[in-house]
């Protein structure tokens, strides 16, 4: 049995932690590849270091000190001097490429050579930790296993197929020796070999794209919660931990609010049909939430209601704009070209709405207005809202539920001021004034889920 297993920051963030997570790794008997993201905070300190570009050997000293002082306490002397030059070795070669970096004015594909450090740090200090505890292991960069990234620096995607041949060739036949890999996560390498990152949070992401790559027989995301809840729980304190969902639930919570999984981490293990299991390190006793193609339980009316917030609703107006695609693409494109997520998106006879982060509106605007397109007659902006995502496997297939969902909101006396049904068989989103939403969301969770 082959069992990825991916650590986020908060998993690897003190002595405490670290030993912990040894232990849920030590004494699993699958085959493991261990896939892990830097330290709490470590990756914010690397990118305000290519903002700020403090002097080298500061950021040097403090990251050796940061893994260096957790690692101290868990290794023998010996093992911890061997890793002491490994961990050396790793640094002198973020030097060169910080000094590379700061020669020039920007370049994209080194900052994301200096913000993955982290998990290159990580991975070899969890190897060593695995080893002080008996567990063969081997740390491997994302250079060394061969995941293929390909797109936008900062926002890069894996080549699956590209990944999964290489993995076979290099991580396999370690497999079959019984050692543990310890993998970087969160970026891969273009065909040049240079490092391209999968976003914040992409450690998830990477490992289901190993999952994917060495056709691994479950792929599990340990963090530190028990798993999907049927709500936020700081805003509905009755929420339970969801213990069984399909792809299309996690993937919809997952982009619309629940911040358990990065939304990008269910496609490439849906591909394959390998279940996806949350757990807790800090409670590993804790049952998590499986996900998979189909759940055994049935299917609850509703499954889980999120909210996001700080979001705004940006209208283009144009006479007959539904007659005019190709402005409507144009419009699109350049809010796409800024790398803005659009959650939703209606149109009417002369009107295009998107629901856009509050953050990126100047930039949208500005870019809209670069088009030069004379056919936009005007531009209003709606700030303050939140955007609810009522998810469940029959949602839209039970009748009468979206109006039980809309009496629901006219309950708490909010304004509906856009809806999204039947982009998703599983989900219903629309848009409520921010002030409003936490009062919804408490409403449809007593309303369908109890409590």
């Amino acid at each position: 049995m082959i069992k990825v297993m991916k650590f986020g920051g908060t998993s690897l963030g003190s002595v405490d932690a670290m030993e912990r997570t040894a232990s849920i790794i030590g004494r699993d008997g699958a085959k493991k590849i261990v896939v892990v993201s830097a330290m709490s905070g470590v990756t914010n300190s690397l990118i305000g270091c290519i903002r700020d570009r403090p002097p080298i050997e500061g950021v040097l000293a403090s990251l050796r000190d940061r893994y260096s002082s957790s690692a101290k306490m868990i290794m023998s002397p010996p093992l911890f001097a061997e890793y002491g030059e490994a961990l050396d070795s790793s640094l002198d070669d973020l030097r060169i490429v910080l000094n590379a970096r700061w020669k020039v004015a920007a370049d994209p594909l080194l900052d994301d050579a200096i913000s993955s450090w982290g998990e290159r740090l990580s991975s070899l200090t969890m190897a060593y930790v695995l080893r002080s505890r008996g567990v063969d292991s081997v740390p491997l960069t994302s250079e060394k296993a061969g995941i293929v990234a390909q797109g936008t620096p900062g926002n890069g995607s894996a080549d699956l197929d590209a990944t999964h041949r290489n993995l076979r060739n290099n991580v396999l036949p370690l497999l079959e020796k019984h050692t543990a890999v310890v993998l970087t996560g969160y970026y891969g390498c273009d065909e040049h070999g240079r490092p391209v990152t999968f976003g914040r949070g992409g450690s998830d992401y990477s490992g289901s794209v190993v999952a994917y790559g060495t056709d691994a027989d479950c792929c599990e995301i340990w963090t530190d919660v028990n798993g999907f809840m049927t709500a936020d729980p700081r805003a509905v304190p009755s929420a339970k931990c969801i213990e069984e969902m399909d792809y299309n639930e996690a993937a919809e919570l997952a982009y619309f609010g629940a911040k358990v999984l990065h939304p990008r981490t269910v496609e490439p293990v849906r591909r394959k049909g390998i279940p996806l299991m949350v757990k807790n390190t800090f409670n590993p006793e804790a049952r998590g939430t499986l996900i998979r193609a189909h759940k055994t339980n049935g299917g609850d009316v509703l499954t889980s209601v999120a909210v996001k917030c700080d979001l705004s609703i940006v209208k283009v107006y144009s006479s007959e704009i539904v007659y005019q695609p190709g402005l409507i693409s144009r419009l699109v494109g350049a809010i796409s070209d800024a790398a803005v997520n659009t959650y939703a998106v209606s149109t009417s006879l002369s009107t295009l709405a998107m629901v856009i982060p509050t953050p990126a509106v100047d930039e949208v605007l500005r870019r809209i207005d670069s088009l030069g397109e004379q056919q936009v007659e005007k531009l209003t902006v709606k700030g303050n809202v939140s955007l609810i995502c009522c998810v469940g496997e029959n949602l839209l297939n039970v009748q009468g539920v979206s109006a039980r969902v809309f009496s629901s909101v006219a309950d708490i006396g909010a304004n509906i001021e856009m809806i999204s049904e039947g982009a998703s068989d599983v989900a219903l989103n629309f848009v409520v004034p921010s002030d409003k939403a936490m009062d919804v969301v408490r409403k449809i969770h007593s309303t369908f889920i109890g409590g």
